[in-house]
């Protein structure tokens, strides 16, 4: 007994907070960079990787709401600059991004709002998040501007805590970066303002002596640096004021015009309950904790083990002379006589539980639905899901990992197309083997509307061996020089073409809903259901053959 007590004693004397937290943090970079590369950019990430290659290689970039903000195309521009260009080097600041979010965690636990088991918990949930691992392995601007949400939250909250003006220009900073990632930053930004202010003006909050100051010097910082970034350092200053000064013309305006028009016309649309059966599948137990967690605050004076043994006292000896009436108000009766005592945890906690309800209402308005929006609605339910932690939440917090971890390794880590829906248009790995045939051709046409990520893997120099039309064009033309490769959409092909052989691959896939809603249980369990896709019609040249 005293050698075992002896060992127990040891493993804690091991495993302290600052240890576990640190092997969070390495699990954390371990999901997010190993096997970076493994699958092929997503349609997206070949846009991106390909308009930041352009700005390395010929100084290009100008401001089209349709693609954000500059941040992304610089940062990668300079990563290419620096290693080369890549996929993996593409993904590796999405990665380092998403890794960082575990310390600024740790900055929330450094000033009180968080204490040691919620930390761990928060943090460990946000390192195994199926969705916050797979988009931050992902060329987006979204886990940028995540990253600089929180950052810009961590600074607010030292800057309520300390008064210090360098984490005001923090806080500056990363709005201001974080405006440079996408145009819903600003409905962020408006959500953080609002509940701040309230804060203040109900005294939960001080602010200290040189706000004014500080306030001043932070929009300052943030003006200036949107004007550089958004303005192509200075290359393109009509985005600020326009073309003639004509407000139309002005980037801002252009966002709003654009997006609104989006919102209207609904391209990518879906339910306003969207991302919930995104949440049953991927951050289940994120989901209930975060559920629980929000009951527990807003009904945090009700005491239900209490409430539990006054019923069946009353029942088993008053049962015959309590009317139901009466037994129903002693809920009541207990949510009067216990008053919340304020404490920074829980304003915390108030704002994160008004952060996730705002955020997740905004999403579910906004017309465009797709699977990566779903991560600026899920970080505030990681802090939720550690509210008021006990050892039964703690039990099942832990299993829950194990749902997460299951789930992540099967839509990061498996090398062949998913069927699922965080995919949304991943180019297939069938393309793999259309490259292979591309690079043993010297002469390669490619007719067809939808030829992504192609423009990424041969840039440069690389497409000179390429021959585009935008669409089919007649089978002499097609045929002209002999190429060894010829590449059309399988829905504007020919059956056949003279002296080639033929095969459809998949050019792009998603999960499709239409063909596995009449099996949703049976598709949740088994992760087996239908595709839909994009596809291509190849017709490789045969071997001695040589058309005239």
């Amino acid at each position: 007994m005293q050698q075992a007590a002896e060992f127990s004693q040891k493993i804690k004397h091991f495993f302290t907070f600052e240890r576990i937290f640190l092997l969070i943090f390495i699990i954390t970079i371990f999901l997010r960079f190993w096997q970076l590369d493994l699958k092929l950019l997503h349609h997206d990430e070949a846009i991106h990787s390909w308009f930041s290659f352009e700005l390395l290689t010929k100084g290009a970039w100008v401001y089209d709401p349709s693609y954000h903000g500059p941040f992304l195309y610089y940062v990668t521009a300079g990563m290419f600059a620096i290693f080369g260009d890549s996929d993996l080097v593409a993904r590796a600041l999405p990665s380092l991004f998403g890794s960082m979010l575990i310390p600024l965690v740790y900055g929330i636990f450094r000033i009180g709002y968080l204490d040691k088991k919620q930390t761990l918990l928060a943090a460990l949930f946000i390192a195994l998040s199926p969705d916050m691992v797979y988009f931050s392995r992902f060329l987006r601007h979204d886990i940028f501007m995540l990253f600089f949400t929180l950052l810009l939250l961590v600074a607010i909250l030292y800057y309520i805590e300390y008064g210090h003006t360098r984490f005001a220009i923090i806080a500056a900073i990363a709005m201001a970066l974080g405006l440079c990632c996408k145009e819903e930053m600003p409905i962020i930004l408006l959500i953080f303002a609002l509940f701040f202010m309230y804060a203040v003006w109900r005294g939960t909050f001080g602010l200290p002596n040189g706000w004014k100051y500080d306030v001043i010097l932070g929009a300052f910082i943030v003006i200036t640096i949107m004007s550089i970034m958004y303005s192509a350092f200075g290359a393109h200053l009509e985005t600020l004021i326009g073309q003639n000064f004509a407000l139309q013309t002005t980037g801002w305006y252009k966002a709003v015009e654009h997006w609104t028009a989006m919102h209207n016309q609904q391209r990518l649309g879906g339910p306003w309950f969207f991302y919930f059966p995104l949440y049953l599948l991927y951050e289940l137990p994120i989901l209930i904790l975060a559920i629980l967690g929000t009951f527990q605050f807003l009904f945090k004076g009700f005491n239900a083990s209490l409430l539990i043994k006054r019923l069946k006292n009353r029942i088993l000896y008053h049962t015959s002379a309590t009317p139901i009436a009466e037994l129903a108000t002693i809920s009541l009766q207990q949510l009067k006589t216990q008053k919340p005592v304020y404490s920074k945890s829980e304003e915390f906690f108030r704002f994160c539980i008004y952060w996730m309800i705002l955020i997740t209402a905004f999403y579910a308005i906004v017309g465009e639905k797709v699977p990566w929006l779903i991560i600026p609605q899920l970080l505030p339910m990681c802090f939720i899901a550690v509210y008021r932690l006990n050892w039964q939440k703690m039990v099942f917090a832990i299993i829950g990992c194990m749902f997460l971890i299951l789930v992540t390794w099967h839509v990061a880590f498996i090398p062949v197309d998913i069927n699922e829906p965080i995919v949304q248009v991943q180019n297939s790995e069938d393309l793999r083997d259309v490259m292979r045939l591309i690079d043993g051709s010297d002469h390669v046409v490619v007719a067809s509307k939808n030829y992504w990520p192609l423009p990424w893997y041969y840039r440069g120099e690389r497409w000179n061996k390429i021959k585009f039309y935008g669409d089919i064009t007649d089978e002499n033309t097609l045929t002209e020089n002999n190429p060894g490769v010829i590449i059309l959409h399988d829905a504007a092909s020919y059956p056949s073409i003279q002296g080639y052989d033929k095969k459809t691959y998949k050019l792009g896939y998603w999960f499709s809903f239409y063909d596995n809603e009449n099996r949703l249980v049976d598709y949740y369990l088994h992760r087996d259901g239908r595709t839909g896709s994009i596809n291509i019609d190849v017709f490789t040249l045969r071997m001695g053959t040589r058309l005239t």
